[in-house]
């Protein structure tokens, strides 16, 4: 498909799309809570969500590529196989990894919110995020279930959102609705991720509900899509956590023609859920612990997806690059050099560099050479909340966008004290 048609079916795309509210609620017959069960000191802050269905539901999940998994990610791997689920605990403040009785915990946390719900122990899923090797306090965990169950609502995904920050500065919601099939189709999704981010996947919890009637074989194709080109295209310090899911839930109740197939209801639900993920996963890169900058990499003229986003990725990953952007410094040579290391072959001699923001854009690396530039309309670029760095190798037409945020002091003051 040309560049062009690319443009057209993104722009009538975007015209069919519509903002919703309710985050993960916006879908029909989705209910959720945030309630502090006692996992955290500050009872202010809520510390377990509640996800739950009203009806049964196609389910999918991805789930971190780090050998070292936690005990909620190993659980739902194996639960998720069938296809189906109808709820999600989720609890924040213990990460229940590598932990005392952490696989016995998962389970009692997974039967504790079966109980309260009245469900099959088998369709309900469970994620934990926090410290890692400390013993999860399920008592609070089982306890706070029945409550949580009771708070179930409509409006409730301000609560949940909340319930599963961390590091996190602000929520991370969105929705959309779309017509699909005959039918209004909503998709709303939850999500948290500051720091421990890095692609396969980058760290963080991500919930999606949907009403689009979908079989799970199609829901987990279009789901490993979204997230290929989204979650796995952001890093923040290059560390891939142990816990990082992304789950999906999808009901059926926007009653529109299923879809169980390829099909150009197909192609319009996994573009939708695209935009989805790519809006939150910007949300964490731009949250990313301590950071003052989201830092966007984009590599084009390239001959290869795979080689733009192996090049794209390791600027974001670069610590000198990184503390570059939050000094305002347009070092390009860091970026130049970060793309050589990539493990990736290009032709330097044939690359431009430039920066570009809401404040302008500037060329600052000609045919793989120095040049001369303005400095401080460089500056006045790197200022902005959002730099973009942008990589022409001029050899080819793909083009990829990966995400990253700067490296500051408060990254190193915020992660030396973690556990304490």
């Amino acid at each position: 498909m040309t560049a062009g048609k690319n443009r057209l079916k993104k722009e009538m795309m975007n015209m069919e799309i519509k903002r919703e509210n309710g985050g993960i609620c916006a879908a029909k017959g989705f209910r959720a809570a945030g309630i502090h069960c006692g996992l955290r000191k500050n009872t202010a802050r809520p510390d377990l969500a509640l996800i739950c269905s009203d009806t049964p539901c196609a389910a999918a999940g991805v789930f971190t590529r780090n050998l070292v998994k936690a005990a909620p990610v190993l659980l739902d791997m194996e639960l998720i196989k069938s296809g189906r689920a109808r709820a999600i605990i989720a609890n924040s403040g213990n990460a229940n990894a590598c932990a005392p009785d952490d696989a016995e915990n998962a389970a009692r946390m997974n039967a504790a919110a079966a109980a309260a719900l009245g469900l099959s122990k088998d369709l309900v899923l469970v994620s934990s995020t926090g410290v890692i090797g400390q013993r999860l306090n399920i008592e609070c965990v089982e306890k706070g279930a029945a409550e949580a169950a009771a708070a179930l609502s409509y409006d409730g995904s301000d609560a949940a959102a909340r319930a599963i920050m961390t590091t996190d500065t602000v929520k991370k919601e969105t929705a959309y609705r779309i017509r699909l099939g005959g039918a209004d189709v909503r998709i709303g999704a939850i999500a948290k991720g500051s720091g421990m981010i890095h692609p396969n996947m980058g760290t963080m919890l991500c919930y999606i509900t949907t009403d689009c009637a979908i079989s799970p074989k199609m829901l987990d194709r279009a789901l490993r899509s979204a997230v290929d080109i989204s979650f796995n295209r952001v890093s923040v310090d290059g560390d891939t956590s142990t816990n990082d899911s992304c789950i999906i839930l999808a009901n059926g109740a926007a009653g529109n023609e299923p879809i169980d197939g390829e099909s150009a209801d197909y192609e319009l639900f996994a573009d939708v859920l695209k935009k989805l993920c790519v809006e939150l996963a910007r949300m964490i890169a731009a949250d990313g612990e301590g950071a003052s900058h989201l830092m966007t990499c984009t590599v084009r003229g390239a001959d290869s997806e795979k080689k733009a986003e192996n090049l794209a990725r390791s600027v974001i990953n670069s610590p000198l690059t990184k503390a570059a952007i939050f000094g305002r410094d347009a070092n390009w040579g860091r970026v130049l050099c970060a793309m050589g290391y990539s493990g990736e072959s290009f032709d330097r001699k044939k690359t431009d560099i430039y920066f570009k923001s809401e404040n302008g854009e500037i060329k600052v690396c000609s045919a793989g050479t120095g040049m001369a530039f303005d400095e401080e309309a460089a500056e006045k670029i790197l200022s902005a909340h959002e730099v973009v760095v942008v990589a022409d190798l001029n050899e080819g037409g793909s083009e990829v966008t990966c995400w990253g945020c700067d490296l500051t002091y408060d990254y190193v003051k915020i992660n030396g004290s973690y556990r304490t």
